[in-house]
């Protein structure tokens, strides 16, 4: 059902990767095959009748005929060049990649190593693709190495390549071309025979569809310990494809996943208020609404309450909790949700102020820097980076100061009970109904697909 990225088979090197089918292009004309055929009357011996009635005479001759070509498809000349791919091996250096490409164009070698133009290739990664296209006469046409198959910028998948191609003058010249990806929506079952990795790499699954497939439902399944075999599991997901090859995979967009006879499901959604999240089929969010902490190492420096401030020195109500990091530690939004300010306010120096659904909302002061490109009304995920411990404002030395808010009520967020998961409502309701209805669609058509092989395994007998 599905196809992965790069399709190859091993060769004898296992390490060296090629495609199934080598990519070439056969270019030149096959002239027309021209069959000389000798036609002869032989001379035969002539018995006359009793009535002796001479017979015309026999006469030798012969010709060359020209006959059609058997393959006239062959008759025409093509400009296709031929075009080899290999995959990049550990310890690979770029003399030896030229060489399994059976390029040899003096003056490359040192072009690619030395020409600031070619800086790309002075880093090969192992697993990433170089191309060369040959011409009949072996001479090259370009040479490409794919060392970004994949990227995103500003939400668009791209594919970025450094092209190297002839001069003209006995030299060569060399620049970073990029394309946008096209993005397709694939579907894929599978049943756990041992490992979830073995299941999905005999579905065709990308490794990173499948490493999503483990963080989506870690809070689910251990997927360590409680896989048994005859689970089953059925995705949709994104890939990036790009000059007619797949270059990478996205996000899941739907999954259901069938543990001990319980059935596990999440689909992708964005609601009006927050960059979108994994929610089951009842519109309940996958993750934790808030998280505790802001911040992965610390300690609390100070809690919430009654306190004595350490510069006025008087005695006032502390709406928050200080956390004790070093100066430029990152400070991580702990729920979902839309920047209401960022700026400076007098004694929490430089703050950022988010509002999450419902009357929830979060403050983080004293920052010495904030998130490139956090701005008022950026929408931020649950763990995303809005900026750096400091201790601008009224602060001693660097720590953050974490306020949690339900309306205008200050709380304390080491012992309140936080929202264990969000329930989309209203006009976001609808729309994820809407969306949930198409993915479902998909969901069980693989459900009655697997239905129907676990049928037909049940009646072959295996």
């Amino acid at each position: 059902m599905s196809t992965k990225g790069n399709p190859a088979t091993p060769s004898a090197d296992k390490n060296l990767v090629r495609p199934s089918n080598r990519h070439h292009y056969v270019t030149g004309g096959l002239a027309t095959i021209a069959l000389g055929l000798f036609v002869a009357a032989a001379a035969l011996a002539v018995v006359k009748p009793s009535s002796q009635v001479d017979l015309p005479a026999f006469t030798e001759t012969s010709s060359n005929l020209a006959l059609p070509s058997p393959f006239p498809e062959a008759a025409a000349t093509f400009s296709s060049p031929f075009i080899d791919e290999t995959r990049i091996k550990p310890g690979d250096t770029v003399s030896a990649l030229l060489q399994r490409l059976d390029v040899d164009e003096p003056g490359l070698l040192s072009f690619l190593t030395h020409d600031k133009s070619a800086r790309s290739i002075y880093k090969l990664y192992p697993g990433r693709t170089v191309q060369a296209a040959l011409d009949e006469a072996g001479q090259l046409v370009w040479l490409r190495y794919y060392h970004t198959p994949s990227s995103s910028q500003n939400g668009v998948a791209l594919s970025e390549w450094l092209e190297v191609r002839p001069d003209g003058n006995d030299g060569f010249q060399a620049s970073e071309q990029s394309e946008q990806a096209h993005t397709h929506v694939r579907v894929a079952e599978g049943e756990i025979e041992s490992s979830l990795f073995g299941a999905t790499d005999k579905a065709d699954i990308p490794d990173s569809i499948t490493l999503q497939m483990a963080e989506i439902l870690s809070s689910k399944i251990d997927f360590m310990r409680d896989l048994r075999k005859g689970d089953r599991f059925r995705v949709v997901y994104e890939t990036h494809n790009a000059q007619g090859r797949d270059v990478g995979s996205g996000r899941i967009l739907a999954l259901q996943f069938i543990n001990r006879d319980k059935s596990y499901d999440a689909v992708w959604f964005k609601p009006s208020d927050s960059s979108g999240g994994y929610y089951d089929f009842d519109g309940r969010s996958m993750r934790g609404a808030f998280l505790r902490s802001a911040l992965k190492f610390t300690r609390v420096s100070s809690t919430f309450g009654g306190r004595r401030h350490p510069i006025h020195g008087t005695y006032r109500n502390h709406k928050g909790v200080d956390y004790a990091a070093p100066a430029g530690t990152p400070i991580h939004a702990t729920a979902d949700g839309t920047v209401s300010f960022i700026g400076t306010q007098r004694g929490y120096g430089n703050v950022v102020i988010l509002q999450h659904h419902g009357q929830y909302s979060t403050l983080y002061a004293h920052q010495r820097g904030f998130a490139k490109g956090l701005k008022k009304g950026s929408k931020v995920e649950q763990g995303q980076l809005i900026g750096y411990v400091g201790s601008t404002g009224w602060a001693t030395g660097p720590h953050l100061h974490y306020e949690f808010r339900i309306g205008k009520k200050h709380v304390d967020p080491l012992s309140v009970d936080l929202p264990i998961a969000r329930t989309l409502e209203g006009a976001d309701r609808k729309a994820f109904d809407t969306a949930l209805a198409g993915y479902k669609q998909q969901i069980d058509m693989l459900a009655a697909l697997q239905d129907d092989q676990i049928q037909l395994a049940s009646l072959s007998g295996n």
